[in-house]
């Protein structure tokens, strides 16, 4: 097969990645980026491409797991303990920190999808979050993966044409992008704003979404080569979209801004290039918002089956339970007009804490040759897995200010 056709086949079988994707470009992404080059220009765009190449690698270790093993990251974590007190801790961590955490963050993601919708619309958000939440809801409902995959691959593609022609048109300084955004500098005033792009964009959930859907597409070895092209190519629109967002983020506000709320980005950019950049941009914030209203609830279904080894099926009882639980905490919060910064901060620390005990977990995972036989990590994965490890606990000490 020559590498043109090969490149077709791999383009065409894109699709578990994208789902992944749209998961990390929610609207709490969007507004971390904004605020991020609203506040230091070009200045931590470094920062963002670190921590998208840290989630490739892990994403890439999950993705290798569930292919090769069949199993998800919730079944091989249950697995790595015979006791039943350990077994049953390691369950109730996953669950109290993906579900809960999802349940958290879905109110945040339905608010920020009304907020771009409301810009199209003028309905207001307290009732376009009750319809985002019944069309993720449907679109769940219905229970066939190909469906989904091709609604998320939609969504991906509005929010890279939304994102990245806006940062193009608003003309920013390319010298000044590739001297300033490339220099890595970390000082007192920005460390926060590095972790929150880092915790914006290595989410916990996403791995355990990762290793469940990688088995829908992708059906055994001879595709591992594809699940790895699907990693690297929807991880590197994700990072594009984020750097699009800091940069117009940058040339549309005054250097030391504050931002808020996605939709200031949207209104700030109607007198710089007119009316249509505003509902482009909008139009973006809603794919983020509605993408990541079906990621969370779908996450935390198939990391509780893999945890309590449920049946994975989407279309079945207990699977369907769990997601519509999650659904509806969103839905009754962002109905209600209450803001969820309390939530996503809860949800934020959950993540902080769980993030390096999974990554630990994972390595071990990795290295296990009876569940992955040649295939385990080669020695400079490894290196790589170790330090961001290291960056991880070092991360969730300065978040709980040990540091």
């Amino acid at each position: 097969m020559s590498k043109g056709s090969k490149f077709k086949r791999r383009l065409k079988n894109v699709g578990p990645g994208a789902i992944v994707a749209a998961a990390i470009i929610g609207p709490g992404t969007v507004t971390t980026a904004s605020n991020v080059g609203a506040q230091f220009g070009y200045a931590l765009i470094w920062a963002l491409i670190f921590s998208v190449i840290a989630t490739m690698f892990l994403q890439e270790m999950v993705t290798r797991l569930g292919v090769i093993t069949r199993k998800d990251l919730s079944t091989i974590l249950r697995e790595q303990f015979s006791h039943p007190i350990m077994k049953w801790l390691t369950i109730l961590l996953i669950i109290s920190a993906i579900v809960i955490g999802s349940a958290a963050y879905e109110a945040g993601n339905i608010v920020g999808g009304s907020i771009g919708m409301a810009a199209l619309t003028g309905l207001s958000t307290e009732s376009l979050a009750i319809i985002i939440g019944l069309i993720a809801g449907v679109l769940l409902w219905v229970g066939k993966y190909k469906i989904i995959e091709r609604v998320f691959i939609v969504l991906i593609l509005t929010m890279t044409f939304s994102f990245v022609i806006t940062a193009i048109v608003i003309q920013p300084d390319l010298s000044a992008i590739i001297m300033q955004g490339l220099v890595p500098k970390v000082s007192a005033g920005n460390v926060l704003f590095i972790i929150s792009l880092i915790g914006t964009t290595i989410v916990p959930y996403t791995l355990f979404l990762q290793s469940s859907v990688v088995q829908e597409r992708f059906k055994g070895e001879e595709e591992l080569k594809d699940s790895r092209f699907d990693v690297v190519t929807t991880i590197s629109i994700c990072g594009i979209i984020s750097v699009a967002i800091i940069i117009t983020a940058a040339v549309a506000f005054p250097l030391g801004t504050e931002i808020d709320n996605p939709s200031a980005m949207a209104d700030q950019l109607e007198p710089l290039l007119g009316s249509w950049a505003k509902y482009v941009f909008a139009a973006g914030i809603f794919a983020a918002g509605i993408s990541s209203a079906m990621t969370a609830p779908l996450a935390s279904a198939y990391a509780t089956a893999g945890a309590l080894k449920w049946d994975r099926n989407l279309r079945s009882a207990k699977f369907r339970l769990v997601w519509i639980g999650v659904l509806l905490v969103g839905i009754i919060f962002a109905s209600l007009g209450y803001d969820p910064i309390q939530l996503i901060v809860f949800a934020q620390y959950a993540n902080g804490l769980i993030l390096p005990v999974i990554v630990l977990f994972l390595m071990f995972a990795m290295n296990n040759r009876d569940n992955l036989q040649n295939h385990v990590n080669s020695l400079w994965v490894n290196i790589v897995g170790g330090l961001i490890f290291l960056i991880t606990v070092t991360l969730s000490l300065i978040s709980f200010g040990i540091f």
